[in-house]
């Protein structure tokens, strides 16, 4: 009965089971293919993820969280600036706003321009029953310092009165001099109270939030862009929602609700 033998092994001229001559090494034939031995099916594609092989769809899902952290939260987590899409020179003020600008001058209207603002914080004018007005004119009376002897510096961009009044002391592109050392990137809103207490009445509390959520849809911030001049720089601003965390959760919470009616 003959062998069967592959074509590489006539080539070899070397038949199994007979001496190899001098300086030729037989030819080892593996043994799924010798005869008679069933070749033993295994899937490769199974094999190479048993070696080691990653899922393609794991690679994909771990890309599109890479990109969506990087662009989308990277701000939050690692102080990114977020995309600029606003033009601040654009930004038109309500017929209720009184734009009732301030003085350029060194202590309290520096004419330093931005393009970019990331929040917009909250303050108390910690001068009870002041108004609206009377709190501007403070802001514009600094200009009459003298620039060689220094002075006080203090502004704001916009100020609420006890009557839901609202003055905007200086244009939203501009910096003011209200939270260091924040200036640069943020709106400030200082609100008139009646009392000691700092705690806003009805007709400030409401304007207050009215204008919040105008310059957030405006801005393109949300109600998670509203700080107190206590989380800038530890302040004790503005008084009464410093000392009351669940007042201040609340001002958020109706500024949110103000956004969706606008």
């Amino acid at each position: 009965m003959e062998e069967d033998y592959t074509k590489e092994e006539i080539l070899s001229d070397t038949i199994p089971g007979e001496p190899v001559p001098r300086g030729r090494k037989q030819k080892e034939i593996p043994r799924s293919r010798r005869k008679g031995t069933p070749r033993q099916a295994v899937p490769r594609r199974r094999e190479r993820r048993e070696r080691g092989g990653f899922p393609l769809a794991a690679v994909f899902m771990a890309l599109v969280i890479g990109v969506m952290s990087g662009l989308g939260g990277g701000y939050y987590l690692w102080g990114w600036e977020r995309l600029n899409t606003v033009d601040l020179k654009a930004v038109e003020v309500p017929d209720w706003v009184e734009q009732d600008f301030i003085r350029k001058n060194i202590f309290s209207r520096p004419d330093v321009g931005r393009s970019q603002v990331n929040n917009i914080v909250i303050h108390y004018v910690a001068n009870p029953g002041s108004t609206a007005a009377e709190n501007r004119d403070y802001f514009d009376s600094l200009a009459d310092q003298d620039p060689e002897a220094g002075g006080t510096s203090a502004s704001s961009h916009f100020v609420v009165g006890l009557e839901g009044e609202v003055i905007q002391c200086i244009p939203v592109d501009e910096i003011a001099y209200a939270n260091a050392p924040r200036n640069d990137d943020t709106i400030s809103i200082e609100v008139c109270h009646p009392d000691d207490s700092g705690q806003f009445n009805e007709a400030s509390y409401d304007s207050a939030v009215r204008l919040s959520a105008w310059l957030c849809r405006q801005l393109k911030l949300d109600s998670g862009d509203l700080l107190r001049h206590y989380d800038i720089n530890g302040k004790q601003c503005p008084k009464y929602y410093v000392e009351h965390e669940e007042a201040w959760k609340q001002f958020k919470s109706d500024v949110d609700q103000a956004i969706r009616e606008l």
